[in-house]
């Protein structure tokens, strides 16, 4: 229990840290989100979703538990040191004490009713938190874990079954429950935005479930929460909670084909002469999965899974050399030359 304590206590540290980082990282990002949160507050002890709600009830009740115990250990020590301590006047040994009932009694019966609350307190965490099935007017998100990037698929609309492809970022409308089909592409991933929800481990071959329903509009950040590779670390996470209007605006935009501009049609032709097309959709362009969708790429904030902020100098410096900006991603550089490379932004940026 007293490492649990340790654990959540250092998961605060970490918070603070990682805060900082995403400060940096993401602070560029935010002029137009509306958010209404800090946007790299990841602390565990700031939930706006039940499932977070639950989890960080529980780990105060851990972390109480633990604290008394410690207080209680520590204040014997401390007692016995005083209280024994050797004097001039005590010559040979103590008297020996062997066995006492009580005493064995207690440190018997306490540790086992603490491990019982814990166990009752864990068990019904676990079915809050893990539901069988989604929860009434729930959204179904499918989320698809790639290395080293998130791709999320949902309903173009009420009633309309075809799917809408985006990447990264999550948008969804604020309180509505969110439920989320959990898949990888590769290897384990662990889908984890610690104000929304708990770590859920996104494994091949298999579908887990998570959700979360957040009342607070704003950008929540995560990360994922399981070693998958090189970029392990820079596959972040970032849930947009909009205004159902919001929502629904931003949905309808997604739904929409890719726009065509006569002055890009340079850029586009070297899109679909390169390998871009194999690796990226593009509606009515392209149709490759190995990356993200790009068709409405700059509807985003971001680019690399949270790597940098998104506009043309990074999406410039991204195409030229993504592993100056994320070493180990499995895009290639294709070695443009500055016409080539300023032809293929200006088509890309064209994607809103």
């Amino acid at each position: 229990m007293i490492c649990l304590a340790s654990c959540a206590l250092g998961a605060m540290w970490r918070d603070g840290a990682a805060n900082e980082v995403n400060a940096i990282v993401c602070a560029p990002t935010l002029h137009g989100a509306g958010s209404s949160v800090n946007a790299g507050d990841l602390n565990i002890f700031h939930p706006v979703s039940p499932p977070a709600f639950e989890i960080r009830n529980l780990a105060w009740l851990v972390i109480g538990i633990a604290a008394a115990i410690f207080v209680v250990v520590e204040g014997v020590l401390v007692w016995s040191i005083v209280r024994f301590r050797k004097r001039a006047e005590v010559l040979g040994e103590p008297v020996q004490v062997f066995g006492s009932n009580p005493v064995e009694l207690a440190w018997t019966v306490i540790p086992c009713i603490i491990v019982f609350v814990l166990a009752l307190a864990t068990v019904r965490t676990i079915r809050d938190v893990e539901l069988q099935a989604p929860p009434a007017g729930a959204l179904e998100v499918d989320v698809i874990g790639h290395q080293w990037w998130w791709e999320y698929r949902m309903a173009r609309g009420e009633g309309d079954e075809s799917m809408l492809v985006t990447a990264n970022e999550l948008v969804v409308p604020v309180g509505r429950p969110i439920w989320l089909n959990l898949r990888s592409a590769d290897v384990i991933h662990s889908w984890w935005v610690p104000r929304l929800a708990g770590k859920t481990d996104v494994i091949p071959n298999h579908v887990n479930h998570t959700w979360f329903q957040s009342n607070t509009t704003g950008v929540f950040l995560g990360q994922c929460a399981e070693y998958c590779g090189t970029q392990h670390a820079n596959m972040l996470l970032r849930v947009r909670v909009v205004s159902d209007d919001e929502f629904n605006a931003w949905r309808a935009a997604q739904a929409l084909p890719a726009l065509a501009h006569a002055s890009t049609a340079a850029g586009r032709a070297l899109f679909l002469d390169l390998a871009c097309m194999n690796c990226h959709a593009i509606d009515g362009v392209s149709s490759g999965s190995f990356g993200p969708s790009l068709t409405h790429l700059m509807s985003r904030e971001t680019i690399g899974a949270g790597a940098a902020p998104l506009n043309a100098q990074t999406l410039r410096a991204w195409i030229d050399d993504p592993q100056a900006l994320k070493q180990g991603c499995n895009m290639p550089s294709l070695k443009l030359d500055a016409d080539q490379l300023d032809d293929v932004v200006a088509y890309l940026v064209t994607l809103q």
